[in-house]
């Protein structure tokens, strides 16, 4: 009776993971699309990409970055 138990639990986790990458590829693809719209329209997909991905840091570290950037650009100017 255990193995069957353990055999059930174990399918719906593989099931469950099997929808969520279902879902992944999904939300993949309209990504993709919303790019491809935002590039029709004249944007910069790369810096879109790079803005999105400075927004998901902290304020700080960032901060802390660019006060670090501008001094070696200094440095090399």
């Amino acid at each position: 009776m255990t193995d069957r138990v353990a055999a059930d639990e174990l399918r719906a986790f593989v099931e469950r993971i099997e929808r969520l990458n279902s879902e992944k590829a999904d939300i993949a693809e309209a990504t993709k699309e919303v790019f491809a719209e935002l590039k029709g329209r004249g944007y910069d997909a790369a810096i879109v990409r790079k803005v999105i991905a400075r927004r998901k840091r902290d304020r700080d570290e960032l901060a802390e970055e660019s006060a670090i950037l501008e001094l070696y650009e200094g440095a090399l100017a």
